[in-house]
């Protein structure tokens, strides 16, 4: 992506006139009466997001007014990136309560485009972010659009070959290791739910396991583990979904996108910590060598799992990751999947629910995304419906049956009995995707949790 936010402009910088609803009345009148019918022809009342337009006789924009409502969040400057046409511009003066970097970065978050597939690429709008922490801002913004490329990205060009290679990548940038089991390797080296998973999708688009590591701060720095469900596309399996169902699952690889971006991030910040990125790759696919209903699973913990909807493919390829993650005796394990329509049932697309036992944490999160307005809510890991889990012929079963209600919440409690037991789990049930697009947050791939999840980090470790 281009740098939205500048630290100083080439040539004329347009003044952005912030404005709160409160002093808008008192700078109106200071003002020429030219303005005023202006603004009173477009309805301009400095309500949140409202935008004016002011032009100079030759009809070049002289100055932007935007309404900042009763101020005090620096996400509403999403919607300012995404309505101004191409452009220097400047806040002139800077919003008073807001701090610098908090509007840069969301005016660069805003300016996200996906024209990967367009014939013609425009250019976007610039902010001069004076007193802003650039390097912060590019870092972070880079990493959600990262993720939101790989989300938006057709699964004809995003297969687990494609993971692979961007975690090379990534890898590569900050001095990481990486190891890969593919195909059949999944089987020698202890992977047997991810190739069961994956197998069917064929030669080019063979299953694999992805493994980063990485180290801060030396051998005897605390590890933090981060898994992420990389389901690059899913039918469903021979529970295959409908045509509706399975038109957005290129997004089911979500929780990889966002591992790998929240990975980025804490190497871009040096953070003192050892890192483990774990993601599990597959393409949940049809074909005669496709995972049965009622077939039994091994795993890498030596638990069997009954299959008994391969539509619920996600917590199985995570089973063997967060076993993997346990080898490791992390401090702290996130995990990032896109898991579960049950968990939009209860919160929508823009709130976030997670999952912790760890009462500490669950507070530093909450109190991370109001800080970063990144939505966050705690659900519950309720003892009571465990027994749900429990298989008919195996050890546990895929698809509890009559809990559809609590779909989010048993699926938590699969992964649980497969989290480490070093140190705290959290998982995120992401969904990684707007429905609905308004200014500043397009249709399309969103990146949620990872900017909370950065700053407890931070805060904890940095």
């Amino acid at each position: 992506m281009t740098d939205p936010v500048i630290a100083a402009s080439d040539g004329r910088a347009i003044p952005v006139l912030a404005v709160t609803t409160e002093a808008w009345p008192a700078l109106l009148s200071d003002r020429p009466a030219a303005l005023a019918r202006l603004a009173e022809i477009g309805g301009f009342k400095a309500r949140s997001g409202q935008l004016l337009l002011v032009h100079d006789a030759e009809g070049e924009i002289a100055e932007v007014l935007f309404g900042l409502g009763a101020g005090g969040d620096a996400t509403v400057f999403r919607g300012l990136s995404a309505r101004l046409p191409a452009g220097d511009y400047a806040l002139s003066p800077a919003p008073e309560g807001l701090g610098a970097t908090d509007v840069a970065l969301a005016f660069a978050m805003g300016g996200y485009r996906f024209d990967r597939y367009r014939a013609a690429r425009e250019p976007g709008p610039r902010l001069v972010a004076g007193g802003a922490d650039l390097a912060a801002v590019r870092s972070i913004a880079h990493a959600c659009a990262l993720a939101r490329d790989m989300v938006n990205t057709p699964a004809g060009d995003m297969g687990p070959l494609q993971l692979e290679t961007i975690a090379r990548e990534i890898a590569e940038q900050h001095g990481a290791g990486i190891t890969v089991s593919t195909g059949d390797e999944l089987l020698t080296d202890g992977y047997p739910s991810v190739h069961a998973v994956g197998r069917a999708a064929g030669p080019g688009r063979d299953p694999r396991i992805i493994e980063i590591s990485w180290s801060g701060a030396g051998p005897d720095a605390p590890l933090v583990a981060i898994v992420g469900k990389g389901v690059t596309f899913d039918t469903g399996g021979l529970d295959i979904k409908p045509s509706a169902g399975m038109r957005n699952m290129k997004k089911d690889m979500g929780g990889a996108a966002h591992a790998l971006a929240l990975g980025r991030m804490v190497m871009d910040a040096k953070l003192p910590i050892r890192l483990a990125i774990i993601v599990p790759a597959v393409e949940n696919a049809i074909s005669g060598d496709a995972m049965r209903p009622g077939d039994v699973l091994n795993t890498r913990k030596g638990l069997t799992v009954e299959v008994g909807n391969t539509d619920a493919e996600g917590r199985l390829i995570l089973s063997d990751a967060l076993t993997r993650a346990q080898e490791l005796s992390p401090v702290l394990t996130i995990d990032l999947a896109t898991l579960t329509g049950a968990a939009r049932i209860a919160l929508g697309p823009q709130v976030i629910p997670f999952f912790t036992d760890d009462d500490a944490l669950a507070d530093d999160l909450a109190a991370a995304a109001l800080a970063v307005r990144d939505p966050l809510w705690r659900m519950p890991l309720w003892a009571g419906y465990e027994e749900a889990l429990d298989g008919d012929v195996a050890d546990l079963k895929n698809d509890p049956d009559g809990w559809a209600q609590a779909g989010s919440v048993t699926a938590a409690l699969f992964l649980k009995r497969f989290a480490p037991t070093t140190g705290s789990w959290v998982h995120f049930d992401i969904f990684a995707w707007n429905p609905k697009g308004r200014p500043g947050w397009p249709t399309g791939a969103e990146a949620q949790a990872i900017r909370a999840l950065f700053k407890v980090l931070q805060d904890r470790f940095g």
